[in-house]
């Protein structure tokens, strides 16, 4: 339920198109559809802008495919993170339109191309090749809310001029996502350079000491650059999120 589509509801019961009782079943579904193991929040889009997400894992496959099958009815985007080879293919069976992105974990459901909502640029880095799949998850939330992503993978600290040959990417972003595992250092490096928002993303990447992603969320935590804020471990999807509404801000 969005703004457009209550506002063309209302016009319709106002011209005569539609009676009052079909508007009231519609308005029936607000603020949220029951489906007793999942209340699927309708109201979303028309308070955030953007429509619930569907977090995979810790759910049945038949609960996903239920709770894509009530958010259908909005006609909004239906994205589902952290979704796996086995969600997508059951989610593809109901579902022609589903797109998977592999890298990202992210599928996609939605007949509606994907506007651009700004040109500034949400730069999204990663500090290893193995922190790819959390970037993605970031690149591909921020596009999917309409905002141009540009990526730059690989440029961790143990090879720190790879950052600045990339100079130009990096001064010329709006927000920038800097996702790293092991200590988690490049976070500091970008936050000490640059006059723009740093969104840090600890990963899991990394081994004994590494405490699966604890090590590295401990250093961003403890960051002594100003305008750095982080993130949960592995949480592509939220850094993507923020950064999506800090480069919109003053856009409405």
């Amino acid at each position: 339920m969005n703004k457009e589509r209550i506002k063309k509801l209302l016009t319709d019961v106002k011209s005569g198109i539609i009676g009052i009782d079909e508007a009231m079943r519609v308005f029936k579904s607000f603020p949220y559809q029951d489906l007793d193991f999942a209340k699927i929040d309708t109201h979303r889009t028309l308070r955030k802008g953007f429509p619930e997400v569907i977090l995979a894992k810790g759910k049945t496959r038949e609960q996903i495919v239920k709770i894509i099958r009530s958010l259908s009815k909005e006609d909004e985007p239906i994205m589902v993170t952290k979704a796996d080879r086995e969600v997508y293919e059951a989610i593809r069976e109901r579902q022609k339109d589903a797109v998977w992105y592999k890298t990202a974990r992210v599928v996609l459901i939605s007949s509606k191309k994907k506007n651009r909502k700004t040109n500034k640029v949400i730069l999204v880095m990663s500090a290893g090749t193995a922190d790819i799949p959390i970037a993605e998850e970031a690149v591909v939330t921020a596009e999917i809310m309409g905002n141009k992503v540009e990526r730059l993978y690989d440029v961790g600290v143990a090879g720190v001029h790879r950052v600045l040959n990339n100079k130009d990417k990096l001064f010329g972003a709006n927000v920038i996502i800097v996702v790293a595992g092991m200590e988690g250092a490049l976070a500091s490096i970008i936050g000490g350079l640059v006059d723009r928002p740093v969104i840090a993303v600890p990963t899991s990447v990394g081994y004994g000491s590494n405490f699966e992603g604890l090590s590295a969320l401990l250093t961003m935590l403890n960051c002594c650059a100003p305008g750095v804020v982080v993130v949960n471990i592995d949480n592509g999807f939220g850094a993507g999120y923020f950064a999506s509404i800090i480069n919109q801000t003053n856009m409405k």
